[in-house]
């Protein structure tokens, strides 16, 4: 048996697709994009005198764990998210899967 990671990224509502099709590029095969909400104190922003809650997309992948590093990397450079503001991702060990029986990661 093989062990998985789920890498976790948040980025701003938007940008999911391009990330999600760059990590296909060097061996994610597939993901799940959720809608969130940023609750940081710097986050809030007023547009003509109304509150305006930023919209984040929340991309989950599982991958080996031998293969999520050239993923993240990807996801990274693509992203640009070693620069401010512009997202965060990590990773998490997967201890229990099921439901991928039928594919290959």
């Amino acid at each position: 048996m093989f062990e998985v990671e789920a890498i976790i990224v948040i980025v701003d509502r938007g940008r999911a697709h391009k990330l999600i099709q760059s990590a296909k590029t060097v061996g994610a095969k597939g993901a799940t994009t959720f809608y969130g909400r940023g609750t940081g104190e710097s986050e809030g922003k007023r547009f003509f005198n109304l509150d305006v809650e930023p919209s984040k997309e929340v991309i989950i992948i599982l991958s080996e764990k031998e293969n999520s590093k050239n993923i993240m990397d990807e996801i990274i450079k693509v992203g640009r998210l070693n620069e401010p503001g512009t997202g965060i991702i990590f990773t998490m060990p997967v201890s229990s899967l099921v439901g991928l029986h039928h594919r290959e990661l």
